[in-house]
């Protein structure tokens, strides 16, 4: 066992994958026996009551006349480096290189080298900001000062190293789903209200940005149902819900789709599914296709960025190229009605989340990383075995 860590981990505490994953992160490290503290601006939205070995700092902005804009960012760095000098953390690991890596960088330069920087890239700040020209430099420099730079998928990596011309490492480390929270439920209460027995229920959850093009989720649900008894489930909110709802009136299927807005207990409502949705246009890795797939519900989807790497096609899903909804629509029908092949496909799905993407496994990669930059003994590596 090596000698416990004090880690402070930036990230954006609302909803979205990232938030998501930093938080569990913390969490897990928490029970580990490491000290972690979350800077940020407000309370990550799934760290949820006190737990042991875990603090939270919040990132207050001082609105001075002299700022046109509260200067958020220099808060945070400030911040950063009171928190790591008040309570002598070892890392600063941060989720986006903008503009939680520069923040770090300042805390560093202001604190010296002993404090060490992780940073996790997730995509957005890569499939999105860097195509901004004038946010490029910033992130290839928040990247490359990094002490360890990690990547949710290998597809993320390459597009990375190709779009900033980085050439350093970068480790890939894959998002986790907690074993303890994700398994299929028996929910049948929460079923009965939404579809008769006989009916299949389709589900799709996302922020509703044009990004995960929930126009094609709605095409897909409509091909199917015109063969099978079926329901369609929307979860989340965004920008498109009102464009999406005009979409299902004019079809005409609005009494056969339930909207459930945000919900905090995912795996309870994942495991009414019979099918998860996934039509996205850009997906680093696609943590909702994880959720679903711990549950034992197989995804239909797009062959987009990280999501190939997640959905093995044929064997926990299907994948189709992007837009293609008319052969989504195919797969869809053939699993939902194959009773067979659903069950090998959902008995897969189990046996794939609990494997290649345990928590106990991701945890022990991104400590085998903290201890490498700290240039310290390692714990042993946690193996597969422990996860099944």
């Amino acid at each position: 066992m090596g000698e416990m860590l004090k880690i402070g981990i930036t990230c954006y505490p609302s909803l979205g994958g990232s938030g998501v994953v930093a938080t569990e992160l913390g969490k897990l490290l928490a029970e580990k026996g490491h000290e972690v503290h979350f800077i940020t601006h407000s309370v990550p939205f799934r760290l949820g009551t006190f737990q042991k070995n875990i603090f939270y700092h919040e990132v207050e902005v001082s609105d001075y006349y002299v700022f046109r804009y509260p200067p958020y960012d220099l808060s945070l760095a400030s911040k950063m480096a009171q928190v790591a000098r008040m309570r002598g953390l070892d890392i600063l690991h941060v989720h986006y290189a903008v503009p939680h890596a520069i923040c770090a960088y300042l805390a560093k330069q202001m604190l010296g080298d002993s404090l060490k920087i992780v940073t996790t890239l997730h995509g957005t700040d890569i499939t999105v900001l860097a195509q901004d020209e004038t946010l490029k430099d910033m992130i290839r420099f928040g990247i490359n000062n990094s002490d360890a730079v990690t990547a949710v998928s290998k597809d993320l990596i390459a597009e990375t190293k190709e779009l900033l011309e980085i050439t350093r490492h970068i480790d890939l480390t894959y998002n986790f789903v907690d074993k303890r929270v994700y398994y299929p439920r028996n929910c049948s209460d929460l079923r009965a209200g939404i579809a008769a027995p006989h009916e299949k229920i389709l589900m799709h959850i996302s922020n509703f940005r044009p990004v995960k093009r929930v126009s094609d989720v709605v095409d897909i649900f409509a091909k199917v149902s015109e063969r099978l008894p079926t329901r369609l489930v929307l979860v989340g909110e965004g920008p498109d819900l009102p464009k999406i709802q005009s979409k299902i009136q004019q079809l005409g299927l609005e009494d056969r789709v339930t909207f459930l807005g945000k919900q905090d207990d995912v795996a309870q409502v994942i495991s009414i599914a019979d099918l998860m949705l996934l039509p996205s246009e850009k997906e680093s890795f696609g943590l909702v296709a994880l959720e679903a797939m711990a549950c034992g519900v197989p995804t239909v989807g797009s062959q987009a960025g990280g999501i190939p790497e997640l959905v093995t096609h044929g064997e926990t899903g299907f994948l189709a190229p992007i837009g293609d909804t008319d052969q989504m629509a195919d797969y869809a029908y053939r699993l939902l009605s194959d009773p067979q092949l659903a069950a090998r496909i959902s008995a897969n799905c189990l046996d794939r989340a609990r494997t290649e993407f345990c928590n106990d496994l991701i945890m022990s990669e991104y400590e085998q990383i903290y201890y490498r930059v700290l240039g310290r003994p390692a714990p042993a590596r946690v193996s597969k075995d422990v996860c099944v």
